[in-house]
């Protein structure tokens, strides 16, 4: 049959059903010809109908087709210059997705013809390849937009109260007894009742997951039958990863997203992405033309000025260039539906600074994409997270990033792992990042909340296997132990891997709870790991990446010892809660605030006298306090009213030896009570403390909370 398509609009991009047809409209700066193609549903290798979009309004070819209905699949096919020498490698052999689609359906199967080049010839890229790769490519889906959102409600939770969970789909559920089987490894399972009771009872509000956009795997892993399982391989931004649904029709990942998405609100959590906007699955110049390579190359990749070369920023081999304004526009458009239709509540962009790169490809905090987002009504209310590195020149950039981002501190979780394994020269350094790192942030009058403090990252090791190995063990990967980080700042504690030495043992329980402790005693915002709550291990492996098996899945079958950490971890965190002094808005300024009984921040050798400048050089300073003012916090409350809490003594002995401290004395009519004590998790709450001498087991935290004598 030939089809009936008629002009239709420029916007908005992608193929949008209004009721009764559909829309399409396809953006290519360098295309002669666009056509759309259909895709029998039952077989859907089999393609059935094709049409073109015949208009063409500022770039944007688009058409409309009555009758056109969601569940529709369909692929891209774009005419037009193939000269990858300057940049352009249309192909119209190659069925792409597109960018704008809202779901995928099938995988890429790199059996098929998926290069845009003849595989083999000697001319590599230059020679185009003529076969059709249709069989080969995920077709993209038509879906409707309605979802039943009820009286869904985001939490809105402030930065100063945020307590971040980063989690993977699969890897959090896969494992979960109460969690049925079919829906296991699910969007459906996120949204788990049992998944959420352990999310509340730990107390954390915002969960940040690995990604979920539709994503490739490798060709490579898919040879030494492993996958991409942490997904940083994007291939469509709009779509959610089809396989996190527990149904397998075409667009059912939608919904079933945001059935997850309610009831995660419902119980007051936040949905954080995990996005990658900085490159895509497409590869260098010997990669698949899946999608924006053979759509506008020029456009939406940063060229080398031998434009047949991608500069690569990511070590993925290309660069998303943002600074171009129609790849920003797409990113832009991929947050916003995000946003608006899938009621997400911020998002954490991966080796941010690629975003940030403009001119020559140098980073800058006023980059066009930064400016665009502040200024967005819809992206400018949403948590904006930057992992503030790539691998390009210059890439580095903590404390770089303009408000009103917040940045993962990559200092904090290096400082915090050296000072726990007793290296010297770090109590400067400690200082600034328990404090909120006022170095890297107060100068550009940021606040505290722009650090997001971590000890552990989905990238490296678990907490348990940072205290359990001091070498990396990821032989399982099938790369001979070379992929991953060599400097780890890890100490197993005198033994090399798992071991029954109770002494080593007890060791490394409690680092794992001087770890804990410090992150959530530091002004910022902290962030654990899934699993980490619970002693999960991934055999020394620091680069579980292509590992979707056990290894990667948390166990939920918990034995005396993690489950006494995951209740440690717990009382923390609801302790943080309850504490207005961890969850200060300004840096601290070393005096009495208001009327206050003590200074806002104080800090003390083990004697009980306030530290130095002096102090502060020693290289051998591992033991130290301070004191936190619960009546000397600055900012008022959401009504004005001053905020009054507990005044906080922490006590900090890296030292391999016991320390004595001189506890000082509380205000009048007060007295000092345990609340933890990493050396012997058994003491407090509410255990008594004199003022006097107080032994500090070597390698160990203690926390005092001044309360009344009565």
């Amino acid at each position: 049959m030939t089809r009936e398509v008629w002009p239709g609009k420029p916007y908005p991009r992608g193929a949008t059903f209004d009721g009764t047809g559909v829309n399409f409209a396809v953006f290519s700066q360098v295309a002669t010809r666009v056509e759309v193609c259909l895709f029998d549903p039952q077989n859907p290798s089999k393609e059935v109908e094709r049409f073109e979009l015949q208009a063409m309004t500022d770039d944007v070819w688009h058409g409309y087709v009555p009758g056109l209905e969601p569940g529709t699949l369909y692929g891209l096919r774009v005419h037009g210059p193939y000269d990858p020498q300057k940049g352009h490698r249309c192909n119209p052999y190659k069925l792409l997705v597109d960018p704008y689609a809202k779901a995928l359906h099938g995988e890429v199967d790199w059996s098929q013809p998926v290069f845009g080049y003849t595989l083999g010839n000697d001319k590599q890229d230059l020679m185009r390849d003529e076969r059709d790769s249709a069989a080969g490519v995920p077709k993209s889906v038509v879906v409707g937009d309605y979802f039943d959102w009820g009286n869904e409600r985001r939490p809105d939770v402030p930065w100063r109260k945020t307590v971040i969970y980063e989690a993977h789909v699969k890897g959090l559920t896969m494992r979960h007894p109460k969690v049925p089987e079919n829906q296991r490894g699910t969007y459906a399972a996120l949204g788990h009742p049992a998944i959420i009771e352990h999310l509340l009872n730990l107390g954390v509000t915002s969960v940040e997951l690995l990604p979920v956009h539709a994503f490739a795997d490798d060709s490579f892993l898919g040879e030494k039958g492993l996958s991409n399982f942490w997904g940083y391989n994007t291939l469509c931004y709009f779509a959610p990863e089809a396989s996190y649904s527990s149904r397998r029709t075409p667009g059912s990942a939608v919904n079933e997203f945001k059935g997850m998405v309610k009831a995660l609100h419902a119980a007051g959590i936040e949905v954080l992405l995990d996005v990658v906007y900085n490159h895509s699955c497409e590869g260098n110049h010997l990669g698949p033309t899946l999608s924006l390579k053979g759509i506008d190359n020029a456009s939406y990749y940063w060229l080398m000025p031998e434009a047949r070369y991608y500069l690569d920023f990511t070590g993925c081999g290309n660069s998303l260039n943002a600074s171009n304004p129609h790849t920003a526009r797409l990113i832009v458009d991929s947050l916003r539906y995000w946003v608006e239709e899938m009621h997400v509540d911020g998002f954490r962009f991966d080796l941010a600074t690629v975003l940030g790169r403009m001119g020559k490809g140098e980073y800058s905090p006023n980059a066009p994409f930064f400016q665009i987002l502040n200024q967005d009504p819809v992206l400018g209310r949403v948590k904006l997270i930057s992992e503030p590195w790539d691998v390009g020149l210059g890439g580095y950039q903590v404390g770089g990033f303009p408000a009103p981002w917040r940045e993962w501190n990559g200092k904090y979780r290096d400082a915090l792992r050296r000072y726990w394994k007793g290296d010297e020269n770090l109590a400067g350094e400690v200082g600034h990042r328990l404090t909120g790192s006022s170095d890297l942030y107060q100068g550009a009058r940021r606040r505290p909340q722009a650090s997001i403090n971590f000890v552990t990252a989905h990238d490296g090791f678990t907490l348990h296997d940072l205290v359990t190995y001091s070498h990396k063990h990821n032989e399982a990967n099938g790369e001979h132990n070379r992929d991953g980080a060599d400097d780890n700042q890890a100490w197993n504690c005198g033994v090399e891997g798992e071991t029954q030495d109770a002494s080593v043992i007890g060791l490394r329980e409690r680092q794992k709870r001087n770890l804990l402790a410090s992150l959530f005693l530091s002004q910022g915002v902290p962030m654990i790991v899934a699993g980490d709550e619970m002693g999960r291990t991934q055999g020394g492996n620091n680069n579980a990446y292509c590992q979707d098996n056990e290894l990667s899945w948390v166990d939920w079958n918990l034995d005396e010892r993690r489950l006494a950490l995951l209740e440690f971890t717990s009382r923390l965190i609801q302790f943080r809660h309850r504490q207005p002094v961890l969850q200060r808005r300004r840096f601290f300024q070393g005096k009495h605030i208001w009327d206050s009984e003590y200074k806002d921040l104080a800090w003390f050798r083990p004697d009980g006298t306030e530290m130095s400048q002096e102090d502060w050089q020693k290289p051998f300073t591992r033991s130290l306090a301070f004191l936190l003012g619960g009546d000397a916090i600055p900012s008022p409350d959401e009504r004005g009213q001053r905020i009054i809490g507990d005044a906080l003594l922490v006590l900090l002995n890296a030292h391999h030896e016991p320390v004595r401290f001189t506890v000082p004395p509380p205000a009048q009519g007060s007295r000092w009570v345990i609340e933890f004590y990493t050396a012997d998790d058994r003491r407090g709450p509410e255990e008594p403390v004199p003022a006097g001498p107080f032994e500090l087991t070597g390698r160990s935290l203690a926390v005092f909370r001044e309360v009344p004598a009565s």
